[in-house]
């Protein structure tokens, strides 16, 4: 039986990062990160850390051909045999096809999920929300306060506020996913792997949707 992968969609504070960690224990697969795998290939000296090293030392974007192949490497490590969820890429169709034609095995499962969230909805999600360094963690200071003041509730570490997710950054943010990464709705739609959740729901309502899809179940209508 092949892996399971699977990419999550959604505007910036949809509840990607939420989900991701939810889903990782069910299925007990990891969640990789763009930027977790740019660190680490730099830290590991890989070659493609090495090239990604030299463009940001420059002040230069780290292209494509340097993403996919940091997540190619990745994504070959004992980890992953079962399968793996995809925060942050694909980003762009570039990589999309990239994924499709080299990275996936011929008996691996693709599940694309976008989890719907109006833009409206969104602002005090982003504008209060607290992240930890240590596991992952997410809470809000409107919604999931922590029990101690910005420390986590799991692994004790000091909690952090994203430097992006200030009120006159988040609108750029909602564009430049609707202009980059929103067009691969209608690529992932065209190839049968596509779904949708409706994120502005309960936390765990939107799990257990999420892991129908992946188990075979059909998600509840809209």
């Amino acid at each position: 039986m092949g892996r399971k992968i699977v990419i999550l969609l959604g505007n910036p504070g949809a509840g990607k990062g939420t989900q991701s960690q939810a889903i990782m224990r069910k299925l007990d697969i990891p969640q990789i990160s763009t930027g977790d795998m740019l660190r680490d290939a730099v830290a590991r000296q890989t070659s493609f850390g090495r090239e990604a090293k030299e463009r940001m030392d420059a002040g230069e974007l780290v292209n494509d051909d340097i993403v996919n192949g940091i997540v190619s490497e990745r994504t070959t490590r004992d980890d992953c045999i079962k399968g793996f969820i995809l925060d942050g890429y694909p980003r762009n169709l570039q990589q999309a096809e990239n994924l499709s034609e080299k990275l996936m095995q011929s008996d691996d499962r693709l599940f694309v999920i976008e989890i719907s969230a109006e833009t409206s909805g969104l602002v005090d999600r982003l504008v209060g929300r607290l992240m930890c360094p240590g596991c992952g963690g997410i809470y809000n200071i409107y919604s999931r306060v922590p029990k101690k003041d910005n420390v986590c509730d799991r692994c004790g570490h000091e909690l952090i506020h994203r430097s992006d997710d200030r009120e006159d950054l988040i609108q750029d943010r909602f564009r430049t996913y609707h202009g980059e990464t929103y067009p691969l709705v209608d690529f992932y739609q065209k190839r049968g792997v596509y779904h949708k959740v409706d994120g502005m729901r309960p936390i765990a309502d939107v799990t257990k949707d999420i892991l129908g899809i992946v188990d075979g179940i059909k998600a509840r209508s809209r």
